[in-house]
């Protein structure tokens, strides 16, 4: 047989790959590159999948008689907690008390804090006159201040109030300078070249520039509210979801505790997400991996 009677199956055009071309990215190579983003579905799935993983091992420590009740109930019977706390124990009433608490506490250290935070992040003078003694206040604990609260305030809602803002104004004030501080001076010299005043820098520059970083920070510091929150209503609290968990250590009713736990987790979860919506309605062009 001589070589022409040979002939060769040329591959299918499928099979050839050109030259230069990239290889098409698998599901295991996008999940190990960082900052890749992946398909929304898959995201909510794996987040879900989180949460039944923790619910999974608190079953079996709980159901399978690993521990005591009095350490860990049954995750039902946190949730018939839960239930008869809303539907008899009037504890909508506490969450919306503790709900308004972390409102007019956190939106008075944003009021102060974001302008103060962006001018000591824009101007040097700023900076030396209220850095340092607002980097000092930041270390010190916000619960070491609550004798003094209920000494200058009394034991009312301005006292709670005033925790929630020594809390959250001191470490969020550093964080809105930090993000004005990092605005590229190239911006800045660009419009000074453009012939902007240095009002126009600071108004159409400085703040736009800002602004994404300050409501990611304002995102942060609403948990730091919840934080300080619960630590301002264990003390001489009547009402809020703080003052219910207090209770219910008194009498020994670990149900209630982690109800009331587990509702702080779920308000934090839908005022992280409003955070978000927020965030991708009002800055679209901002250049940040979707979380």
């Amino acid at each position: 047989m001589s070589d022409r009677d040979v002939t060769t199956a040329a591959p299918p055009p499928a099979a050839v790959r050109q030259p230069g071309s990239a290889p098409r990215p698998t599901l295991a190579r996008t999940l190990l590159t960082p900052k890749e983003q992946i398909p929304r579905g898959l995201s909510v799935g794996l987040g879900i999948g989180g949460f039944a993983v923790v619910l999974a091992i608190w079953s079996i420590l709980t159901y399978g008689g690993l521990i005591e009740p009095l350490f860990l109930p049954e995750p039902g019977t946190v949730a018939k907690a839960l239930y008869d706390m809303f539907v008899h124990d009037n504890f909508a009433a506490d969450v919306w008390a503790s709900f308004y608490r972390i409102i007019i506490g956190f939106l008075v250290a944003a009021a102060i804090g974001i302008p103060l935070g962006i001018a000591i992040g824009s101007f040097r003078a700023v900076q030396a006159l209220f850095e340092p003694i607002i980097a000092a206040v930041r270390y010190m604990p916000a619960s070491a201040f609550i004798p003094l609260m209920i000494i200058w305030f009394g034991i009312g809602q301005t006292e709670k109030m005033a925790v929630i803002w020594f809390g959250v104004f001191f470490p969020l004030t550093l964080m809105v300078a930090d993000v004005s501080a990092n605005v590229p001076k190239e911006l800045v010299n660009i419009a000074y070249t453009l012939g902007a005043s240095r009002w126009h820098v600071f108004r159409r520059v400085l703040l736009p520039a800002s602004w994404p970083g300050v409501v990611d920070n304002l995102r942060i510091g609403l948990g730091w509210a919840w934080t300080y929150l619960i630590v301002a209503e264990l003390v001489a609290a009547s009402t809020g979801i703080g003052h219910v968990i207090l209770q219910s250590s008194r009498f020994l009713e670990t149900e209630k505790i982690i109800a009331g736990i587990i509702t702080i987790g779920v308000l934090g979860l839908l005022s992280d997400a409003a955070f978000r919506l927020f965030y991708r309605v009002l800055f679209p062009y901002a250049e940040r991996v979707a979380r």
